[in-house]
């Protein structure tokens, strides 16, 4: 069996990743100059550690060849998180109009969700990478959650970890219904995404107010705390004096 270079092999995952991130970034970066709603929150990325790679393999029962890559398909991972449920939705149109990427695969957990509770849309696309040797096409799995399925899917993966893969019954029902309680406070927030997104604009309208405003502002804020204290302190003297 030919023996894998993972230095080399790996190295056009981590520019695929790398790439990814920086054209998410730019994206959401153009919509907010153009004063439109940027779906994408923020964007992650990494490439799966030698380790994980062997250990999937090995329980997927896949060969070690050339071709692990395009068997487990997450080598590459990038991750975009996302305010509301509606955001995931159009971070998925956006990508299906891209002409830099072509989606191969798509699993919707959102609507339906996998029995552990977990939530999120993944994509699977082939990606061309520019190399010394010309074009490589390079399989990334893109995972889409709102910041609520991250936060959830973060405490089951350590969990997972610290029980070696077989959480707890008690446990594991537990991280159920956290999950349906999560998805109940995403579906409220998504219900409510427009009044939020209008009173994150103002708030953002408002770090906009020029310096010396704002140190007019932090002047008064002074002001207000010293004139408290003072009051405080006066009715403190008053009140030991009448003892």
């Amino acid at each position: 069996m030919h023996k894998i270079d993972w230095d080399l092999y790996l190295l056009p995952y981590e520019q695929a990743v790398e790439e990814l991130k920086i054209k998410l970034k730019n994206l959401r970066n153009e919509l907010k100059k153009r004063k439109e709603h940027a779906p994408i929150e923020f964007v992650m990325g990494r490439v799966k550690s030698l380790n994980s790679i062997y250990n999937k393999a090995n329980r997927l029962q896949f060969p070690i060849n050339e071709n692990i890559g395009w068997e487990l398909r997450d080598i590459a991972g990038v991750r975009i998180m996302c305010q509301f449920i509606d955001d995931i939705w159009s971070v998925v149109e956006l990508l299906r109009q891209r002409k830099d990427m072509q989606i191969f695969l798509e699993k919707d957990y959102v609507t339906t969700p996998k029995e552990s509770g977990y939530r999120g849309y993944h994509l699977a696309i082939k990606y061309p990478v520019q190399t010394a040797h010309g074009e490589v096409l390079i399989p990334v799995e893109i995972q889409i959650r709102t910041l609520g399925m991250n936060f959830w899917a973060t405490i089951e993966h350590s969990l997972n970890y610290k029980y070696e893969g077989i959480i707890p019954s008690k446990i594991r029902q537990r991280l159920i219904e956290a999950a349906k309680a999560s998805y109940t406070l995403d579906n409220e927030m998504n219900n409510i995404r427009e009044e939020i997104k209008e009173a994150q604009l103002i708030f953002t309208r408002k770090k906009e107010v020029p310096m010396d405003k704002l140190l007019g502002l932090v002047e008064l804020d002074l002001d207000d705390d010293l004139l408290l204290d003072q009051s405080h302190y006066t009715s403190g003297l008053e009140e030991r004096m009448s003892e």
